[in-house]
């Protein structure tokens, strides 16, 4: 769950935590995700550890095993998430990737790759002179800029966390 920089160690407001999980959930689903994979989502996000068994989140979610379970499918069929089991234990633990959004849109990248290359076909079997043969190029054209794009934007952001984690070294030095 999410402590307060200010208090570390105190105890959470868990209604605020629900409500939080609750809202960001929404935006996801606002956004397309199947809303019980972004309740599931948004629960392990804020999750200290970034990883809970299937019974934390029915729990934690008040919801059936049989609903984590197809969260955990899609959130897995979409690389959000990974199975690792508990040393020592049958039980399965769900974990986020270590930098989620980084590997999300790395994998976004490969499926606009796929997407380009089915407009290109596309393309060709509508013409490319016609309204529908330029509107699905121009849909290629613009995964072909986002797959240019993204690979420096990825590395900017590599960058930038970087120099963010050494500030915070230096701060914690001085």
């Amino acid at each position: 769950m999410i402590e307060p920089e200010d208090a570390p160690g105190d105890a959470r407001d868990e209604a605020a935590v629900s409500r939080f999980v609750e809202r960001f959930a929404a935006d996801l689903a606002e956004g397309g995700m199947q809303r019980m994979a972004a309740r599931v989502f948004a629960a392990l996000l804020v999750s200290d550890a970034g990883a809970l068994t299937s019974a934390e989140l029915a729990e934690q979610l008040r919801i059936s095993p049989a609903a984590v379970s197809g969260a955990i499918r899609y959130l897995s069929q979409v690389d959000m998430v990974v199975r690792e089991r508990e040393p020592g234990s049958r039980r399965d633990r769900y974990r986020l990737y270590s930098v989620v959004w980084y590997e999300t849109l790395t994998r976004r990248d490969q499926m606009m790759a796929r997407w380009e290359s089915t407009m290109r076909d596309g393309a060709k079997v509508l013409g490319p002179g016609t309204p529908a043969g330029l509107r699905i190029t121009e849909t290629a054209d613009f995964f072909e800029f986002v797959q240019q794009e993204l690979p420096r934007m990825l590395e900017r952001w590599r960058a930038q966390q970087a120099a963010h984690r050494a500030a915070e070294a230096r701060g914690a030095r001085e």
